[in-house]
């Protein structure tokens, strides 16, 4: 009962109404405009932790639009795009559109079907209480040039999406969505990355290949005080956590979605936040061999208004058992893991990102792994150096309007990311939580984006990634171990201490990727990807090419 006197309290805390506290999945476009704005100086958006309530991105959306001298023609046409969809009192039956309860006979609200209207299948209520109802799919169309071109994809699934907000501070959001692959299975990965770590996907027991995503949350927000914001959520979705342009070395994103409790704070400068999450191990065939392992992170961050965001961070990957400990948001996780004997895989970062400049952007992350911070200082290569560094910066509008360039350079040290105990290494389904090219290696990443107008965008990525891989003999027998394999920590006894960068088996990576986005009319967006890629196996004397393209056609209404 005391509980419910809680809820009863903050729900009457503030008489303020959120029309919108649901998310917007961190995937979507608007976040680029988001993240484009704030390098020119017309926002402050925290991409550090992006996961934003729709009522978030519409004030943003209202505060560059009180800026608009400033946009230039193509700015100002895909902040209108954005202003139907996300503002509420920006929609009217002449630019906002519903398949079901519009009023209208069911085949003469069809015609709109291929408008340019903002479309939904149904929505109801006012804001602070509503439900908006969405259909959700998507069709690929990928082939592989080199070395088969004769490998073929095909790609379809459907869903819906369920969200809204009630209460005025409670948000909610529900989506499923099933597909299937016909041709080449092993293609696929490559078209739509998420089947990496999908269940039905990687069991491959039926005769037609298939997968399936699915998504839900509550999201409870209220403002106790004038600036200060406090929001909770549980649930599942994809989440992002700390700065990189490439890829971000503490949660990428890459991984798949877990499952979680996210506590958020911000009051003034400072910025606060918890994630308490649950992911899985390591596919295994014997399902006695599956397990459950959790991922905790909080993050401190101070925002000094047009200057700098500093922030620290602490991460505890860990199985076997809830640790309350690592529930507990307020405390340091890095040397709590120690009053528990040391069992788990924890690591602490440091990051910032530079605001003085207009058009202009820098940032850094410096990720530690595990409880030897202090090796780090004494200099050499010893296997005790487990570290990441980053550091990027991101110019937009350089002469030509709309235009933007980002280069990165991220160093992994060998052993870093994984942990004595292989269900403690930092992973989800056996993919990297944090930077993809995983450790012993590093990578110079270039992009260069133009947006052509609100319906076109272009995007030309590169990256040089230089890589040491374990050495194994012809049987797959591990010979050396130079800590290039995440699954492989190092084996007290056996592996040497001493760790040169780069050791081991040596493969040079030089990828592109090539991305138009055309999206014709509202709700149907288009994509047209070319990727190639030369791996150079230097140890090994030989080179090997990959390269393929798809077309994607992505609906949401």
């Amino acid at each position: 009962m005391k509980l419910f006197h809680v809820f009863i309290f903050l729900f009457l805390l503030t008489s303020i109404c959120y029309p919108q506290i649901e998310n917007v999945s961190i995937e979507y476009p608007v976040y680029d405009f988001l993240r484009e704005m704030t390098v020119k100086k017309i926002i402050n958006f925290d991409e550090d932790n992006p996961n934003l309530s729709r009522f978030e991105i519409a004030n943003f959306l209202k505060t560059i639009d009180s800026k608009k001298i400033e946009l230039s023609s193509t700015e100002i046409k895909i902040l209108n795009k954005y202003k139907v969809e996300f503002i509420p009192e920006e929609a009217n039956k002449d630019n906002t559109w519903q398949m079901f309860g519009s009023g209208k006979k069911f085949l003469k609200n069809l015609e709109d079907f291929f408008s340019n209207k903002q479309k939904y299948i149904f929505t109801a209520g006012k804001p602070g209480s509503n439900a908006f109802v969405e259909g959700i799919g998507n069709v690929y169309a990928g082939t592989e040039f080199k070395p088969d071109n004769s490998h073929n994809t095909l790609m379809m699934d459907g869903g819906f999406r369920a969200r809204g907000t009630i209460f005025n501070h409670l948000g909610y959001s529900f989506d499923f969505s099933k597909g299937a692959i016909f041709g080449n299975k092993e293609l696929a990965p490559f078209i739509e990355p998420k089947l990496r770590t999908d269940f039905k996907y990687n069991e491959d027991s039926e005769s037609l290949k298939n997968y399936d995503f699915t998504n839900a949350y509550l999201k409870f927000y209220i403002e106790p005080d004038e600036g200060m914001g406090l929001s909770a959520q549980f649930g599942r979705e994809k989440l992002t956590y700390g700065y990189g342009y490439g890829s971000k070395p503490i949660l990428s994103g890459d991984n798949p979605n877990m499952d979680f409790l996210k506590l958020n704070f911000n009051y003034g400068i400072v910025r606060f936040s918890s994630i308490f999450a649950s992911t899985v191990g390591y596919m295994q065939e014997n399902r006695d061999d599956r397990y459950t392992k959790y991922f905790s992170a909080h993050r401190l961050k101070v925002a000094i208004p047009d200057i700098v965001d500093l922030a620290i961070s602490d991460v505890v990957v860990y199985n076997g058992r809830i640790e309350f400990a690592y529930l507990n948001p307020i405390i340091l996780w890095h040397f709590a893991e120690k009053s528990l004997q040391d069992r788990d895989n924890k690591n602490f970062i440091f990051d910032f990102k530079t605001k003085f400049l207009k058009n202009a952007e820098f940032q850094g992350t410096f990720f530690v792994d595990d409880d030897e911070q202090f090796a780090i200082l004494s200099g050499g290569s010893t296997r005790s150096q487990k570290y990441v560094y980053q550091f990027g910066a991101m110019i937009y509008e350089p002469i030509i309007k709309n235009l933007s360039l980002t280069v990165e350079y991220t160093k992994i040290r060998p052993f870093t990311y994984t942990h004595y105990d292989i269900r403690d290494n930092y992973t989800a389904y056996g993919v990297n939580l944090g930077h993809r090219i995983g450790p012993n290696a590093d990578e110079l990443f270039s992009r260069i984006t133009y947006n052509i107008s609100s319906w076109g965008r272009i995007n030309l990525e590169y990256s040089h990634v230089r890589k040491g891989n374990n050495i194994y003999d012809a049987n797959g027998i591990l010979v050396t171990n130079v800590g290039g394999d995440i699954a492989q920590g190092h084996r007290t006894g056996i592996d040497p201490e001493e760790a040169p960068f780069l050791a081991g088996n040596r493969v040079n990576t030089d990828a592109f990727g090539l991305n138009f986005r055309w999206i014709p009319i509202r709700n149907y967006i288009f994509d047209f990807y070319y990727g190639y890629t030369i791996e150079n196996h230097i140890t090994d004397g030989f080179k090997k090419d990959f390269s393929f393209g798809y077309i994607r056609m992505n609906v949401e209404y």
